[in-house]
């Protein structure tokens, strides 16, 4: 009997020491020894709500390529995907008309040059008026003018590329009738992209130039932060949308016309978030462990947004309560653990 009395409390200190080496080791064993685990208490805060928005990849300079004389294209000098640098001639177009009406305008100039000389030698002889000479004058400056303008028009027959990029499309070919307006030509850079997209007009109060928002780029398999470069200062009346442009960091995995998505700013409400790694997902199932008189209980849970590090609680945990923070994948329902903060 003695001997019994004498055992139990040895029994007791080598089961506590035996929990104790199993906390040091922070694992569970098979037979319930507690483990060592970190714990965070949940806390509701208010978090602001972000809504995916679709949007799409465009560079920052892009144009429409057209001529400012109408002409035929006698020459087409670009395909698509061709890269070309500023001033480029992306297109000749028929220059003989223009070039007639050159000629006679400087024929017309010519004579109006011979006039001012005759006239001024007689306005100098005292011979001919002052009117005669103003005249003779404003003939010759009016005649130069339209020589000028021929000679604009006459250099409009080569259509230039306004900048260095590549061709996306052609839009006339050679034969085809170009005029102004009419687009030849889209010419992009590709060197510096922007995310365009159509945001609810209720982020328009919420965001501003300078701004980071993350973005996604699905095809790319891109998810970076880009910052709002412009920002619409009106809506659109008839989906209430607001234009936002995001400049984006250089990758060489995004392309214009890319499919992307941004995370964009349009409230704020009451949450009750836990770290990523406390939310233990097993198929259709979201639980964690709550820590309660030293032991992991299990608690469905039913998730919401999902951020970089923490995931929105919506049911099945209350404020306060203490949550595993990591580790849950080797608890058990009911297992023994010690806590650290």
């Amino acid at each position: 009997m003695n001997v019994q009395h004498t055992l139990q409390p040895l029994l007791a200190a080598l089961a506590l020491l035996v929990c104790s080496a199993c906390c040091k080791r922070g694992s569970q064993a098979a037979n319930g020894l507690c483990a060592t685990v970190s714990v965070y208490t949940a806390r509701s805060a208010v978090a602001p709500v972000t809504e995916d928005v679709v949007a799409t990849v465009r560079a920052y300079l892009r144009a429409v390529v057209s001529a400012k004389v109408s002409a035929s294209v006698e020459a087409m000098n670009v395909v698509p995907g061709q890269a070309v640098t500023a001033g480029f001639v992306i297109a000749s177009l028929n220059a003989r008309e223009i070039a007639a009406r050159r000629n006679q305008a400087a024929a017309t100039r010519d004579q109006a040059q011979q006039d001012f000389a005759r006239t001024k030698q007689l306005f100098d002889q005292k011979i001919a008026s002052q009117q005669e000479y103003d005249t003779a004058e404003t003939r010759l400056r009016t005649s130069q003018a339209a020589l000028d303008e021929t000679d604009s028009l006459l250099g409009y027959t080569e259509v230039r590329a306004p900048f260095a990029g590549v061709v996306t499309t052609k839009l006339l070919d050679q034969g085809d009738l170009a005029t102004p307006g009419r687009g030849i030509a889209e010419i992009e850079n590709p060197d510096r992209l922007r995310l365009e997209a159509e945001v609810p007009e209720a982020a328009l109060g919420r965001l501003r130039q300078g701004d980071s928002l993350p973005v996604t780029i699905d095809a790319a398999l891109v998810h970076t932060n880009a910052v709002v470069g412009e920002i619409s200062p009106v809506a659109n009346p008839v989906n209430r949308t607001v234009l936002i442009k995001l400049d984006l960091p250089r990758d060489a995995r995004v392309h214009p016309g890319q499919f992307g998505r941004v995370a964009v700013p349009v409230g704020d409400k009451q949450m009750l978030a836990v770290p990523t790694a406390a939310v233990v997902s097993r198929g259709q199932l979201d639980y964690v462990f709550v820590v309660k008189d030293n032991r992991a209980v299990m608690r469905i849970v039913r998730t919401g947004r999902r951020a970089a590090d923490t995931v929105e609680i919506l049911a099945g945990l209350r404020d306060g309560e203490p949550v595993v923070a990591s580790g849950s994948e080797m608890l058990r329902d009911g297992a023994a653990v010690a806590t650290t903060r």
